[in-house]
């Protein structure tokens, strides 16, 4: 598992590695697979119950249980919730101030944003696809955050791993919205940095510079789920990060 540096609250980016999935969910040289997403996908469901034990031990190591873990059926969107443990709601983004609330993003090649603001006790998390990107998911989840008490000036965000712009060419309709949006500068040739392009965001919803990482890694890595990559046949990371309990 990552860890981002300028993150203080219990946080990881989970990879291939330390699970037990296998098949197509296994990691390099056929170890077990730390696959996140039991949903069948590409034509292949992982077994459940390696599903459940991945998560189980990602959320141990962070100090949390399954019963502490708030997820997302996550459609692309820019929409922000307010977290609910142990439950899934319809959404791309959600915060919490509530003490032993973990929050979670599935990715395989969308980047997951990690947020804090350690004096509020306020976290956030969000899914940033291209679609999320352009709509600034990132900084609708500082917006819902600041609801919470956060400032932007104490945030602190995390882009964990997700699509190189070298490996990731769009059309001419995608590169043209970006530009219309103001996000032109990240898309050369029509490979589209999304990376650069949610700093962008982040730096214009008021967080500083300094206060943001990221994390330079690409899922086409053999250690990362790649849904272009694998052609849809993967599995999923998590992105987590929690509040401690009082």
């Amino acid at each position: 598992m990552l860890h981002a540096p300028n993150l203080t609250s219990p946080h990881s980016f989970t990879t291939r590695f330390g699970g037990v999935s296998e098949g197509v969910y296994a990691a390099p040289n056929d170890g077990g697979g730390l696959n996140m997403d039991g949903r069948a996908i590409g034509g292949v469901q992982d077994d459940p119950q390696s599903v459940t034990e991945n998560r189980r031990r990602a959320l141990a190591a962070l100090g949390f249980g399954p019963p502490d873990l708030a997820l997302l059926w996550q459609i692309h969107g820019a929409d922000v919730v307010q977290a609910q443990p142990d439950v899934t709601q319809t959404a791309d983004a959600q915060v919490s101030d509530r003490p032993g609330t973990l929050l979670g993003i599935l990715t395989a090649d969308c980047f997951p944003i990690l947020f804090e603001d350690p004096e509020a006790g306020v976290i956030g998390a969000a899914h940033a696809g291209w679609k999320g990107t352009l709509e600034r998911v990132a900084a609708r989840t500082v917006t819902a955050m600041l609801r919470l008490g956060a400032r932007p000036e104490r945030i602190r965000a995390a882009v964990g791993p997700g699509i190189s712009a070298a490996r990731y060419q769009v059309g001419a309709d995608v590169a043209g919205q970006f530009t219309a949006a103001g996000l032109g500068a990240h898309v050369q040739e029509r490979q589209l940095g999304l990376a650069g392009a949610n700093r962008q965001v982040l730096l214009e919803a008021g967080l500083l510079d300094p206060q943001i990482w990221l994390s330079g890694r690409c899922t086409f890595e053999p250690a990362f789920y790649s849904h272009r990559r694998d052609a849809g046949r993967t599995g999923r990371m998590l992105a987590l990060i929690g509040l401690r309990r009082a």
